[in-house]
């Protein structure tokens, strides 16, 4: 799924919008052909700390208002809650998103993974090595 809204940032820069109170949201919207409903969501958009998310969601609640009533019986249910979630700023996945994105960095530190006590098992001082094993993996 595209994120928009991110072009030009680093994944360092994300989070630190992130934590000025930036957020990843989408938003639900609706398509009913009566006897068919359709619930769908949008591209995800990153909606900066000082930015409003309505420029972004407008498109989606008049697609729930022209089209999502129609369907019986999830076309009425389906359209109020994701004109719930358009009133609310949209849904946010900002943990599930940073998630990703972190994992992904190339500029991500690795410093803290212990790397080098499972190459270099003689650096650790409670280390046993054993015969069993094809790599030297610090037992304690």
């Amino acid at each position: 799924m595209e994120i928009r809204n991110i072009e030009g940032l680093s994944v360092a820069q994300i989070r630190q919008l992130v934590n000025e109170g930036g957020r990843f949201v989408h938003f639900p919207y609706t398509i009913s052909i009566v006897i068919m409903t359709f619930k769908r969501s949008s591209s995800i958009y990153f909606v900066r700390p000082d930015e409003n998310s309505f420029k972004y969601s407008y498109k989606h609640v008049g697609t729930n208002l022209m089209l999502g009533w129609w369907g019986i019986p999830w076309g009425p249910i389906y359209t109020i809650g994701s004109l719930y979630h358009h009133l609310s700023g949209g849904k946010d996945i900002t943990q599930e998103v940073l998630s990703q994105l972190i994992q992904h960095d190339p500029e991500a530190n690795t410093s803290t993974y212990a790397i080098n006590d499972l190459v270099n098992p003689n650096n650790s001082s409670n280390t046993t090595s054993t015969s069993d094993s094809p790599y030297n993996i610090p037992r304690n």
